[in-house]
């Protein structure tokens, strides 16, 4: 598809006339600018890596990337207007007929995802071994990291012998086990998955994808509920859409309630102490490398802003 006029314009010119023209057509930072273009920001490295690996490797339907633009020290992706509704919007009015299809179709499309060959296994990281995020940590980069700092980070660095006495034996089995590498999308909801005509068009908004273990599809699935009664329907299609992990599952339904937001940056005080965490982020080994190799990329601009927030906090405690 060529360029249009509006393609010509300023990015902020082009969000404002977008949402003058098109209203604010969506929940988050997306903007429909033409009728068959979006764009969205500001995003973070990990999506674009995640968008651009699975569109090279695998056909999967997701949105097509057609450039990246920065503003400062944000990132914003314009991208592919998917026609249809999401998942969600659309459950309640499919027959069960359209919903065995339509979760078929993503059955098959996991499947694939899944079957994608790790760069290397015991690897917790974004799709290019860059750091991940992931809103079930918080809001900070984490990795590139093992699977045991993984499960360590998601205890708060609750030692696991302690954590056993805490959680139950399950934790310790789920925190030991050695889980193959597998690409997630990480946040397989229905509000996530776009549907027209009853069938799959396309797996929107990958912004948490990257290389985790096996079983956190499956869990992250059950961290976002469904409205209504439509949640335990949408339960039940999960179980035959994804491989299971109930014990995993059980486990992170306890860090769920118990250890919330484990990457997140908290002040505790304890009697006269003060604990400070300062919360995830990415792993010293991999900003070393970056260092040493003085490049220039999209997260250059990551890193500024992410300093620049730390600088804000320090300024402000």
């Amino acid at each position: 598809m060529g360029l249009s006029l509006g393609t010509l314009l300023p990015l902020r010119l082009r969000l404002w006339v977008g949402i003058r023209v098109f209203g604010r057509c969506f929940e988050g930072p997306v903007t429909r600018v033409s009728w068959h273009r979006v764009i969205k920001g500001p995003c973070r490295p990990p999506e674009i890596e995640a968008m651009q690996y699975v569109s090279e490797h695998t056909d999967i339907p997701i949105p097509k990337v057609y450039a990246i633009h920065t503003d400062k020290n944000d990132i914003y992706i314009e991208m592919e207007y998917i026609r249809g509704q999401t998942l969600e919007d659309a459950w309640r009015h499919l027959s069960r007929d359209q919903k065995d299809t339509a979760m078929a179709d993503l059955k098959q499309a996991m499947a694939t995802l899944h079957a994608l060959e790790p760069p290397a296994q015991d690897l917790v990281s974004s799709a290019l071994q860059n750091p991940a995020i992931d809103c079930r940590i918080g809001s900070g980069f984490f990795g590139p990291m093992s699977s045991d700092e993984f499960h360590t980070m998601l205890r708060k660095k609750m030692p696991i012998e302690y954590a056993e006495e805490y959680f139950g034996k399950e934790i310790v089995q789920v925190h030991t086990t050695r889980y193959r590498t597998q690409f997630c999308h990480s946040d397989f909801a229905a509000r996530n998955i776009m549907v027209r005509n009853g069938r799959l068009a396309a797996i929107i908004d990958w912004a948490y994808a990257g290389w985790y273990p096996e079983y956190w599809d499956y869990t992250r699935a059950h961290y976002t509920f469904m409205p209504g009664d439509d949640h335990y329907e949408w339960q039940e299609y999960l179980s035959v859409t994804l491989p299971n992990y109930k014990t995993e599952l059980a486990v992170e339904e306890l860090l769920w309630r118990r250890l919330p937001d484990p990457g997140a940056r908290v002040t505790t005080v304890q009697g006269d102490v003060t604990i400070e965490s300062k919360g995830s982020k990415p792993s010293p080994a991999w900003l070393n490398e970056r260092a040493g190799r003085q490049v220039q990329d999209l997260w250059t601009l990551a890193l500024a802003k992410l300093n620049s927030l730390e600088r804000e906090r320090e300024r402000l405690s």
